[in-house]
Order: C-alpha cells, then structure tokens, then sequence
C-alpha cells in the first residue's frame, strides 16, 4: 500500500500519523465480518474526529490476544518502530493484547514518554498524548493486575482447602496414592518414610543435593518409576503445604 504524504490540519498543524489495528477472536466472527468492519468505521470516525492521520489499519481475523505472535500485530509494531507511524489505534485495549507481562512491555517499548509513541483507545476513552489519557492507562492496567492478583489468591485458596480436606489437586503429590473413589488422597507408606528421612536430613543441615544423593543411594523411587531425583523436586516436597 503507497504511502500517503503526511498532511496539515485547518490549523496548519501536522497530522500524526498512525495505525489502526482490529481483531476478533473467533473463526465465526471473522466469517461474519460485521465485528470487524464496525471497528474499522469506529477507527476511521475516530481518526477524523481527533486529526489523526490514519495511515492503513491491520486485522487478525480468528485469533486469540494471548500472545503479540500475530501478523497484524507485528506489522503495526514494525511501524512504531521504523517511525513509519506516530502512533496506533484500537478499538479497546483486549483488541491488542489481554496480556498484563505484554503491556508492559509495549508501553515501555513504544507508549511511554521516552518511547514518544502515542497510543489511542476508543472505547476506553484513552489518548496518551495527554496526561489524563496516560493516567487512564496507568490505572486501568494496575486495575488489571489487581484483578489477576485476586483471582490467583482465590485460586490458591481453593487448592488449599481441597489440600487441608485431603483431596486430589492436580497431579498425585510424592507421599501420597489414590483412593478408591478417585479423589481422595491416602498416605503412601513408603513415600512418607520417604519424606520422614528428608525432614530428618533437612533438621541436620544437609543441602537439597546432598538429600538428592542420598535418596538415590537407598533406591528410593520419584514418583514417576524411573525418574530423576533433582534437588528442585526436594525442596517442593519439603516446602508444600501439609494436610
């Protein structure tokens, strides 16, 4: 696609330039069309309406915004980068990338004051070329790791009470078989003995190495028959929560 010269508003003022970036998230969206044909309007009513320059606007049609491992994506940031475009705009921040390790770095790399690329939200109502738009932004990704943090700790929460209760959680842990009724857990003898030495040897001083050595020295077997004792395995055993 040609590149268009960069032009002047009424005010004789430099339109910055950007992208436009789309996406839906399914392969029946995508066959349907009409999601992404009304994010492509919304941006194109939204460049005019702020004195944007909008360059091109890329799509990833039926796929998901766990990763930045996408064309459209790429192609956008490939003009950030290059300087080809000012700045880039989406319909809501999900559109680009549901993950928080990813913002961050795209708002170091790009969309902070030291990156000098702006970054406009249309639905979320975010311009970073202000301060209130950067403020906007900052709160809305602390927001988001908030809510991570919180589904996390309840996540944990309620490992530890299937845990405390005796229940299967995950994979069978080292001391312990399972039950006739496929998921309680009851204590393998000869695992906890296992554990009883580990506890002992922990007591006396003895690296997580040196435990792994003596645990292979006595023939005692990992979980899996025929696997490797590592000094990482030890230390989850000796760290886990007790029931």
């Amino acid at each position: 696609m040609p590149r268009k010269k960069r032009v002047a508003n009424v005010r004789g003022a430099k339109l910055l330039r950007v992208d436009g970036y789309i996406r839906v998230s399914t392969e029946e969206q995508a066959r349907e069309g009409s999601s992404l044909i009304l994010q492509r309007e919304k941006i194109e009513w939204y460049c005019k309406a702020h004195d944007l320059e909008l360059v091109r606007i890329e799509c990833d049609a039926g796929v998901s915004a766990k990763t930045l491992e996408r064309e459209g994506v790429a192609a956008v940031l490939d003009d950030l980068q290059r300087g080809r475009v000012d700045g880039l705009v989406v319909i809501k921040l999900d559109r680009l990338t549901r993950s928080l390790r990813d913002w961050a770095h795209l708002i170091e790399r790009f969309f902070d004051d030291r990156a000098g690329r702006r970054l406009f939200s249309v639905s979320d109502s975010i311009d970073t070329r202000t301060a209130a738009g950067r403020m906007v932004l900052n709160l809305l990704m602390t927001v988001a790791q908030w809510e991570r943090e919180v589904i996390a700790e309840r996540t944990r929460d309620a490992l530890q009470g299937k845990i405390g209760r005796g229940e299967r959680c995950g994979r069978v842990r080292f001391g312990y078989a399972l039950a006739d009724d496929g998921k309680t857990l009851v204590p393998d003898p000869v695992q906890q003995k296992a554990i009883d030495f580990m506890r002992q040897w922990e007591a006396q001083g003895k690296t997580y190495r040196d435990m792994v050595a003596l645990l292979t020295e006595m023939g005692i077997e990992t979980k899996e028959p025929g696997g490797v004792w590592r000094p990482g395995v030890v230390y989850k055993i000796l760290t886990r929560p007790i029931p």
